[in-house]
C-alpha cells in the first residue's frame, strides 16, 4: 500500500461541508482508505499570474483548506482521475471559473517524483503555500520532501511570516469527526 497526502480546498459554498463530503467520497472509493485529516483552516485566496494573464481571477471568498492522508494501492495517475471525478461530481467546472466548491490535489505519493503534463509529484507549489504546509504539519510534521529532504516543519520555517488573518485554524462543525469513514462505528 502507498501513502498519499491530499490537499483539500474550497471557496464556494460551505467550505467545511464541502471538504467533509469530498473526504468521505474519497474514502468510499475502492482501494482507498482514508487515515486522517487535519483541522480546517480559513485562508485568503491566492491568485496565480497565469490566471490573471487569461483574465481570470478568484473571488474574494475565503478558502477553507485541510490536508488528509490516505492509503491506496492505486497508481498515482488513477488516484488523480478519481479525485478529479469527485471534484466534478461536486460541481467544479474548470473551464468556467477558477473558483471551486472543492479542489483535491495530490501533494505526495510515497516518495515518488513524477513530472507529467497532468501530474507533478511532489506538488510543485506546496513548499510556498502556508495553507498547505500548516495543515500538513498537523498530521505529518516530520515528513520529508522527496527532492529537498526538508521536513514539513522545516519548509514552514522558510515561509515568510503570515500576516494576521491570512490563515486561521477553525473547527469542523461536527467535532466527533463523523465524516471520517468508520468513525461512527467505533
Amino acid at each position: 500500500m502507498s501513502l498519499a497526502f491530499i490537499g483539500l480546498g474550497s471557496n464556494l459554498g460551505d467550505g467545511c461541508h464541502n471538504l467533509q463530503k469530498a473526504w468521505q467520497q474519497t474514502g468510499d472509493q475502492p482501494q482507498i482508505t482514508t487515515l486522517a485529516i487535519s483541522s480546517p483552516y480559513l485562508t485568503k485566496p491566492v491568485n496565480k499570474k497565469a490566471w490573471e494573464a487569461k483574465g481570470k481571477k478568484l473571488s474574494d471568498q475565503l478558502f477553507t483548506n485541510a490536508v488528509g492522508v490516505l492509503e491506496t494501492d492505486l497508481p498515482p495517475q488513477r488516484l488523480l482521475e478519481i479525485l478529479k471525478k469527485i471534484e466534478s461530481a461536486m460541481g467544479r467546472e474548470r473551464s468556467k471559473t477558477v473558483d471551486r466548491p472543492v479542489d483535491l490535489d495530490i501533494l505526495y505519493y510515497d516518495d515518488l517524483v513524477v513530472s507529467e503534463a497532468e501530474l507533478e509529484l511532489p506538488h510543485p507549489e506546496m513548499k510556498y503555500r502556508p495553507f498547505v504546509l500548516i495543515p500538513l504539519a498537523e498530521i505529518a510534521p516530520d515528513h520529508p520532501h522527496p527532492v529537498s529532504g526538508s521536513t514539513t516543519r522545516q519548509m514552514m520555517r522558510s515561509l515568510p511570516i503570515c500576516e494576521s488573518g491570512e490563515i486561521r485554524q477553525i473547527s469542523w462543525p461536527d467535532k466527533r469527526d463523523s465524516f471520517i469513514p468508520g468513525a461512527d462505528k467505533a
